[in-house]
């Protein structure tokens, strides 16, 4: 086998260029791709910037209309509850991840669990969500489509046109011009993915690691460098350039359109997850075994009654210095909140598995890698927006709490009873308002950088694996590309 020499691959790397510079074909593509690219990433940084500070002007605001609230029976405020936002984090700015079908706000309030709200692609209409057009979406999806577009006759052209012999007889090695022309698709893939390295470092002005965005731009130049390698070896491989094409094309709508499909497919089949409606009732069901918490005379509460009446030495409810029926509604909450906080563990851990077996699906399509690899590292996967479901679960039940304590300290039982008896009445069965000041401070913050470079790294692994396999692969070609 002949050396590579630079200098040839280098006058190999500029005639491509200038054979991609006279053809419109090429030209069209490239300055459209870069353009879809650069505009996606502008538009997308706009939108989910003014969206950051929306969400935590929203975030603030509740709080606010909280605390601001007036001197309350406590389970009033209990009932009026108030929202917690999901600010987005640097790098959704590139890959917005499950957070637009997910939602990104949870209404809290006591004795529910509700599901979070506001998501994009819930709200908007069939063409909004065929329009949305993210660079992640682009990156994964319609870059291999482009480089395909621009470099599947790199090889297969040489041989139609009878130069490829001709150049090797020449003193030119068939690995040299491999090598020409995939630095020359190389560097088509790296103006592709300028405008995501240019997003990248902007995340990290917001604060993103340099460790995460430089991850999150390496893997995708490690998958635009597959599809690179896939057109130099099919290319190498195909006896003419109709056939190249036909074969990457087909190769693009397996490994991009339909693996995915099927991974989600064969993940829902495998590990079937229960419906919201089934689960529902299974939670009424269970809840119901609880005893009412807004009856201090329910059965249920018979035993705390009793136990109570013997702690303090007393012989009925009224005579005890702490109000009876705050006691109720905390001991109520607490067993409420183990049934769903088992239930939403219980889903959770169907969601998982799903997501997990649909991953498995990385060592049969770089896309699928890729897709889980960035959702990962941008922080928009599953697993961070289970961790924002149990974070704000955690201040649900710790600021329902607080007001059921101050229900117990705070209020006599005589005046909670009679509150319905008067405006008097009505105005001795009221708490300070100060007790309201515990709901501030909630702020969601993504997974730190080990946590997420740890569970990308099968993705990472799937894909350097595909470009190993390809280089392999590429290497046999060419010795019999003759």
């Amino acid at each position: 086998m002949r050396g590579i020499s630079a200098f040839q691959v280098t006058c190999v790397f500029k005639d491509e260029w200038r054979y991609w510079l006279r053809s419109k074909l090429a030209i069209t593509v490239l300055a459209i791709g870069s353009l879809l690219t650069f505009a996606s990433v502008a538009m997308t940084a706009i939108y989910m910037h003014d969206l950051a500070h929306q969400r935590h002007a929203m975030q603030h605001a509740s709080e606010q209309a909280f605390v601001e609230q007036p001197d309350r029976h406590p389970h009033r405020m209990v009932h009026y509850g108030h929202y917690a936002f999901k600010t987005p984090p640097p790098l959704s700015l590139l890959d917005p991840g499950v957070d637009a079908y997910t939602g990104n706000a949870i209404f809290l309030e006591g004795h529910r669990q509700n599901s979070a709200t506001f998501a994009e692609q819930r709200q908007s209409t069939g063409l909004t969500k065929l329009g949305s057009l993210a660079p992640a979406f682009i990156g994964q999806v319609l870059a291999p489509l482009m480089l395909i577009l621009i470099g599947y006759s790199m090889m297969s052209r040489e041989r139609e046109s009878q130069t490829l012999a001709f150049l090797v007889a020449q003193g030119t090695s068939i690995f040299t011009l491999i090598l020409g022309k995939g630095l020359a698709l190389g560097s088509v893939a790296g103006l592709i993915l300028l405008p995501l390295a240019s997003a990248a470092l902007f995340a990290m002005s917001q604060g993103e690691s340099l460790v995460i965005a430089f991850s999150f731009v390496g893997a995708y130049g490690l998958y635009l460098g597959f599809w690179v390698l896939l057109g130099l070896l099919v290319s190498t491989l195909a006896s003419t350039s109709r056939a190249s094409f036909t074969l990457l094309v087909v190769a693009w709508i397996i490994l991009c359109v339909a693996m995915p499909r099927v991974a989600s497919t064969t993940a829902s089949a495998v590990a079937p997850s229960v419906g919201k409606l089934e689960t529902d009732f299974m939670v009424i069901n269970e809840l119901r075994k609880l005893g009412d918490g807004h009856n201090a005379n329910d059965p249920a509460f018979k035993k705390l009654k009793q136990s109570l009446l013997e702690k303090y030495k007393v012989d009925k409810v009224e005579a005890l210095p702490i109000n009876f029926r705050g006691v109720v509604a905390s001991q109520s909450e607490g067993q409420l909140t183990q049934v769903l906080n088992r239930f939403a563990h219980q889903q959770m851990t169907q969601e998982l598995q799903q997501v997990r077996i649909a991953r498995q699906f990385g060592w049969a399509s770089p896309k699928v890698a890729l897709h889980a690899l960035s959702m990962v590292l941008s922080g928009t996967s599953l697993e961070t927006h289970h961790r924002f479901l149990t974070e704000t679960e955690a201040l649900r039940f710790n600021f329902v709490q607080s007001l059921n304590q101050a229900h117990v300290e705070q209020l006599s039982y005589q005046d909670d009873i009679n509150r319905n008896k008067g405006d008097e009445a009505w105005q001795k069965a009221r708490v300070d308002a100060s007790n309201w000041q515990m709901i501030q401070g909630f702020e969601f913050t993504i997974d730190n950088v080990k946590t997420r470079l740890v569970r990308g790294q099968t993705g990472l692994v799937q894909l350097t694996l595909w470009v190993l396999v390809l280089l392999v692969l590429i290497r046999w070609a060419g010795r019999r590309a003759l």
